[in-house]
């Protein structure tokens, strides 16, 4: 046996117990149906952009609250009334909506391109709702005390949103979605996925949000956030770990219909490859992986992308004729 396969073999067999609360379902049923009652009111303004073999629109919608999330639009510079499939973005921890140059590749291979922010972080894109707690460190402990005001809630709604937003838009086939993203990026299409059925698969890189119980515990990435708040609150660690059960996507993972394409680092100790794998094992539908066993949170880059833009023209090469 290869090194390789020895650590896939490794990987696949960590199965965690789940920590998914009796109401999981309900709380997601009525979490959604409160996100889709808030109009969308979706905005797009034309940039004048220096590459003229595609479209920039700087965008607005409507996240969970009525909090205005912003983003980027993009479209290849083809005919109008041309329908195409969209590849929506989501960005890593506090980062943003990035600069419409970042995605030119996927205009370049035939998608429509949505990168939206994530509410308060790197980007424009603030945060209208009520919190009835402070928070320390950073935003992944902002409401944990709470699961109806935690701030991935929020954040999760928010990217489901995101779909919305593209199947309202002229240029955008609807039953031709997929989502794209790493880190904290990664963990938001893991969520989406499983809790819409309208994308047709997701690529997702070092993906976050999986296994949150080992996240607090090891002090790994935003979730040592968690940690640091417990140490200020300790009489409220059940019902914090509890709360974050809500939003771990290997609770959601048998609820993931499409192809998932996921990538990890056997270096990462930001968002941990067997922290991951508690999420992957359980996923049913079509899946694979890529391993990279001496890179960290920095995962394949550039050659992963390779892969990527592959798997998507093998897939789904007959959206792109």
């Amino acid at each position: 046996m290869g090194y390789l396969d020895h650590k896939l073999r490794e990987l696949s067999a960590y199965m965690p117990d789940l920590t998914k609360q009796p109401d999981f379902d309900a709380f997601w049923e009525e979490t959604i149906a409160e996100a889709q009652s808030v109009a969308l009111r979706p905005e797009r303004s034309k940039l004048d952009h220096p590459i003229r073999s595609a479209k920039v629109y700087d965008i607005a919608y409507c996240g969970m609250d009525e909090t205005r999330i912003h983003g980027w639009f993009i479209t290849p510079a083809g005919s109008d009334g041309t329908r195409y499939p969209c590849l929506i973005h989501y960005h890593g921890f506090t980062g943003s909506r990035g600069e419409p140059s970042d995605f030119m590749h996927w205009v370049m291979m035939g998608f429509a391109v949505l990168s939206v922010d994530c509410r308060d972080q790197g980007g424009p894109t603030g945060n209208s709702a009520g919190y009835t707690s402070g928070f320390l460190s950073n935003v992944a402990s902002k409401g944990v005390h709470n699961k109806h005001e935690y701030y991935y809630r929020y954040v999760y709604m928010d990217a489901v949103k995101a779909i919305d937003f593209a199947c309202a838009q002229p240029e955008v086939d609807a039953e031709r979605i997929i989502i794209e993203g790493g880190s904290q990026g990664g963990g938001l299409g893991m969520a989406v996925v499983a809790l819409d059925d309208r994308p047709k698969a997701a690529l997702v890189d070092v993906p976050s949000n999986s296994n949150l119980i080992a996240r607090v515990e090891g002090n790994h990435g935003a979730f040592g956030a968690v940690a640091d708040y417990l140490k200020r609150h300790p009489e409220q660690t059940e019902l914090v770990l509890d709360n974050l059960s809500y939003f771990d996507t290997m609770n959601m993972a048998d609820r993931i219909a499409c192809p998932v394409l996921a990538s990890v680092a056997l270096k990462d100790e930001t968002c941990p490859a067997l922290m991951y794998f508690a999420t992957y094992n359980r996923i049913r539908s079509d899946k694979r992986v890529e391993i990279y066993p001496f890179n960290g949170h920095e995962g394949g880059g550039a050659r992963h992308t390779e892969v990527k833009l592959r798997f998507l023209a093998e897939r789904f090469g007959q959206w792109l004729q």
